[in-house]
């Protein structure tokens, strides 16, 4: 059941149900007090970093009495789109607001905070390259990935469509979240990591290449945060309008 809240800031006043979002034990110190920034980015120098975004279809702007900006949990299984003729679950499944689009795209296999809003500036701030705008993901990967392993991905590593840029990277306690439906599959015998990864891009699947290019494939993928905003209390298919 989706619940909405009015009048509620990005941080402090999360949806009316559902239990607070946390971490066991402390954040990661390195880099970690940037991670909703963005600061601790460094410029591509090279021009191996070749990707370039597609221009999105935005909205025009709109006046900030009529903006609507709705955060979104989304569940494992859905589509991040209103309409589908295969029968899939939707965001349409959820949301019943008219005229708000994604502000970037959440992969059906992967859980976590989506952004809709009618107001096509907004949209664009947090989806465009130029704009830099972090995004941080809760990823739980196969193995135990070495400090190694982790500076190739803060670098950035060689994928299909060019260079990743450099990311922060940060190993982190298990979060304490939901339970995913359907559960996710271990090997017994191989341990797994939770990671704390922040990015300025948004490609396609992007995250899950980053870490199964250093050889450890993603399990669980949540995202946490975009720029400012973050999932606070939301559990999955709620939602609420800020």
């Amino acid at each position: 059941m989706s619940t909405r809240s009015r009048g509620a800031s990005s941080s402090d006043k999360p949806a009316r149900s559902g239990t607070t979002l946390k971490q066991n034990g402390n954040r990661p110190s390195r880099g970690s007090d940037k991670n909703n920034t963005g600061n601790s980015h460094k410029k591509p120098h090279s021009s191996k970093h070749r990707y370039k975004a597609k221009p999105t279809s935005a909205k025009p702007k709109v006046a900030v009495e009529d903006r609507k900006i709705i955060l979104f949990n989304k569940p494992f299984d859905t589509l991040s789109q209103f309409t589908d003729g295969e029968g899939r679950k939707t965001l349409a499944d959820f949301i019943p607001v008219k005229d708000v689009y994604a502000a970037g795209r959440l992969d059906r296999d992967s859980e976590g905070l989506m952004v809709l809003t009618n107001d096509g500036i907004f949209q664009a701030k947090l989806t465009q390259p130029n704009s830099k705008s972090p995004k941080t993901y809760w990823v739980q990967v196969e193995g135990a990935p070495s400090e190694g392993d982790l500076d190739k991905l803060r670098k950035g590593v060689e994928l299909k469509d060019g260079m990743s840029l450099p990311a922060q990277i940060e190993v982190m306690s298990e979060p304490v979240v939901w339970e995913r439906t359907p559960p996710v599959r271990f090997r017994a015998a191989i341990p797994t990591t939770w990671l704390a990864i922040t990015i300025i891009e948004g490609r396609n699947r992007q995250v899950r290449r980053m870490t199964a290019n250093i050889g450890f494939p993603t399990l669980r993928l949540i995202r946490y945060s975009m720029g400012n905003m973050n999932l606070g209390q939301l559990q999955p298919g709620e939602w609420k309008e800020i």
